[in-house]
Parts: C-alpha cells; structure tokens; sequence
C-alpha cells in the first residue's frame, strides 16, 4: 500500500474524551471549579505511568479529599464512545495505508477503551504515553515513534485534535492534518491522496 504511516491521537479524535463532562457532573462542580480544585499534575503523572490508579486517584484532590473512587471510573469510563463518524473512517483509511498507530496521552485505562471499542481492529496502541513515559507536545514523543519504526520523518502522517502537537510534529518533518471532525479529516485524506 502507498501512502504514509498515520499516527492518530486518540481523545477527541477518535474517542469523546469524557472528563470535561462527566467528571463535573459527578462532582456537582462547574468545569472551572473542578480544573482549580484538581490536582495540578495528578492526571499527567498517571498518563505517563509515573503513577499507578490507586496513586491517581488519591491524589486527585489538591486538598487530598475522599470521594467515591470507583464510582468516578465508572463514570469516566462508561463514557468512552466513538467520535461521530471515526469508527467508519478508520476502517476505511485502515485499507489504504500501510500502518496506523496511536500516538496518545493515556493512562493504563487506555486498555478499557480498547475493551469497550475494539481500536485494535484498526490500528495498534504503539505509542500511549503510559507505555512510552513522555507526552505530547514533547519533541520525544515523535522522535520515539520515529526511532521505533525506523521510518524517515515524511513518512509519517500525525492526526490529532490539538494544534500545538501539530506544530511541533510537522517542525520535526512530520506530516500532520489538526482533526476538526470526520467530514473535514475525510475532505483533507482525499486531498493528499490517501482515500479515493
């Protein structure tokens, strides 16, 4: 097959992220007041599996709060659902192109998203944060994927909803297309050639 190997970030690009929603429903908190009272690096840590749950969780609270642990996984995790229009696209892209990966900030729950929706059938979980230590926008988190598949920079095509791990993927000679939906990702496949 011609064409690049696709990385794809995986939250809101192929997968709803469910926090900014459900985590302040369950807490009976504005967004804001959630994002103030959170800790300001519990989240990262876990994502870069310098944390285990058990660790995440307590922490979660600046102020180091109790609060019913279990019952905000389920409420996180019962929400992950596919991007409107993703699961189809990528089914479609997946016959057309040599490679796809995940190139993601995650923790460990990236193993429940995959067993509720099944990405596998379509790309393989190669690069999550929690597996790799080191999160986008880090320069690192794109040499790695480079150095682990031995591919020349042009090679590669980054799909991801946020335009800062954009720019530094096309500064290190990746290609990289910033998702706004799969109308407009599909529109923009065609165009580079990779979809008829």
């Amino acid at each position: 097959m011609a064409g690049p190997v696709v990385l794809f970030d995986v939250m809101d690009t192929l997968v709803v992220e469910p926090f900014y929603r459900e985590a302040p429903v369950f807490f009976g908190l504005t967004l804001e007041e959630l994002l103030v009272q959170k800790h300001p690096t519990a989240w990262q840590d876990f994502e870069q599996g310098e944390s285990d749950e058990a660790t995440f969780l307590a922490r979660f609270f600046r102020d180091g709060r109790d609060f019913d642990r279990a019952g905000f996984k389920r409420a996180l995790t019962g929400n992950y659902r596919w991007v409107a229009g993703m699961e189809e696209l990528l089914a479609e892209l997946a016959g057309h192109v040599p490679g796809i990966h995940a190139l993601s900030n995650y923790p460990e729950w990236y193993r429940i998203i995959e067993g509720r929706l099944r990405l596998s059938r379509f790309l393989s979980w190669s690069f999550v944060s929690c597996l790799t230590g080191v999160r986008k926008p880090d320069p690192r988190a794109f040499t790695g994927a480079l150095g682990a598949l031995g591919l020349a920079a042009g090679s590669l095509l980054l799909i991801d909803d946020r335009e800062e791990n954009c720019a530094v993927a096309r500064a290190h000679g990746l290609g990289a297309i910033r998702f706004r939906g799969a109308a407009q990702l599909r529109t923009e496949l065609v165009q580079r050639g990779l979809l008829p």
